[in-house]
């Protein structure tokens, strides 16, 4: 009787490593998944935004063309310098709407039509579920640190010169 007690025991210990080893692979795997950030490599492209009066103002953008890549756009940033941001490139001109879950840092966004010339801009909150709506259909939306914009002087109106690269 002894031994065969042993033996459950040992079962039961067992079955219990065995969950421990298991749950333990999964939060590593959890841990993991809040790195994807890191997943994804953003291509990397310099444009320049043109004021009303011919001044340029160069910006440095990290595209994001795909589903994925715009799912993801600036979340879990930390930060974002002046002169930097993520253009989100759609197949056509929509309404598109954005929203800054879990996005950490304050960004500020303008929506900018097929020929590059930008249609408005908001200031949006970080973490703010709270949806950016544009006000008629746009092909692209460019985010930038929030108050850049006004800094140097962009405004609705101006273009994002986009050149040939983005031409169907």
């Amino acid at each position: 009787m002894t031994s065969k007690r042993r033996f459950c025991g040992a079962r039961v210990l067992a079955f219990f490593a065995l969950c421990v080893f298991v749950l333990g692979t999964g939060v590593n795997c959890g841990a993991s998944g809040k790195n994807k950030e890191e997943e994804i490599r953003f291509e990397k492209r310099e444009f320049a935004l043109e004021k009303a009066g011919g001044e340029l103002i160069p910006v440095s953008v990290e595209l994001a063309r795909t589903d994925t890549e715009r799912a993801r756009g600036l979340m879990y940033r930390t930060s974002l310098p002046d002169g930097e941001g993520m253009l989100f490139v759609f197949e056509r001109e929509q309404l598109l709407s954005f929203w800054m879950k879990n996005t950490l840092i304050p960004l500020s966004i303008a929506f900018i039509r097929t020929d590059g010339r930008i249609v408005e801009i908001h200031d949006m909150k970080a973490r703010d579920v709270t949806s950016v709506n544009s006000s008629r259909s746009v092909r692209y939306a460019l985010e930038v640190p929030q108050g850049w914009f006004t800094r140097a002087g962009i405004k609705a109106g101006d273009y994002l010169r986009l050149g040939d690269f983005f031409k169907n």
